[in-house]
């Protein structure tokens, strides 16, 4: 397998965190979001991936974009250990808690729309921090009360082993840091993503751990 993706990407970042759990190997590829004025508009990443962004992964002939598609393919094709439950509730809300993360969170602190808020309106950075700190309040302050009150957390979002919403979670935990949110508002996510950490898997998938980091 090989694995297009940079390093402090949180989409890139769930990837990571799902090979490892699975125990996969695969090729890192970096394609560096700021180096080369964005490697990812380079018009070979362009020829695999046309909206450049990241990541992709390749397997055989297989080549996915779109990180929840690429961990639901990893989730079917290697079932072991299961990142859904085996239930079709539980999958259906395991799917719900991490799409709150990937499509109503994440994508508001992304750094192509950072960078269009300065291009396009004269945001300095103070600004467009706060911007993301605004989104990332408002979805951690839902989710936090959808954790807080569900009946099937665990020590992980559901249940007591890693699932794709805990996948989701840990890099948007990761941005929250690196952008101020204060966690301490969100005890219950916080203690989820402790527990995340402790295991090898999501160490090693850590944005610091990457051949890509600076």
């Amino acid at each position: 397998m090989k694995l297009y993706n940079y390093f402090r990407s949180s989409a890139s970042y769930r990837v990571r965190i799902a090979l490892n759990l699975k125990g996969l190997a695969y090729e890192y590829l970096s394609v560096h979001l700021t180096r080369d004025g964005g490697q990812q508009f380079a018009p070979e990443y362009r020829g695999i991936a046309p909206e450049s962004l990241v990541p992709v992964l390749v397997d055989g002939d297989a080549t996915l974009h779109q990180s929840l598609a690429i961990i639901e393919y990893l989730d079917e094709t290697h079932p072991n250990p299961p990142l859904l439950p085996r239930d079709a509730a539980g999958r259906a809300a395991v799917r719900s808690l991490a799409l709150d993360i990937a499509c109503d969170i994440a994508p508001l602190g992304n750094l192509r729309v950072l960078k269009h808020l300065a291009a396009a309106y004269g945001l300095q950075k103070e600004a467009t921090d706060a911007w993301v700190q605004h989104w990332i309040g408002t979805g951690f302050g839902a989710l936090e009360t959808r954790l807080a009150q569900s009946a099937t957390r665990g020590r992980f979002c559901w249940g007591d082993a890693p699932t794709m919403a805990d996948v989701a979670l840990v890099p948007q935990v990761f941005n929250a840091r690196r952008f101020g949110v204060d966690m301490a508002r969100y005890p219950t996510i916080d203690g989820i993503a402790a527990r995340c950490a402790e295991l090898p898997a999501f160490a090693a998938a850590a944005p610091a751990n990457q051949p890509d980091a600076e």
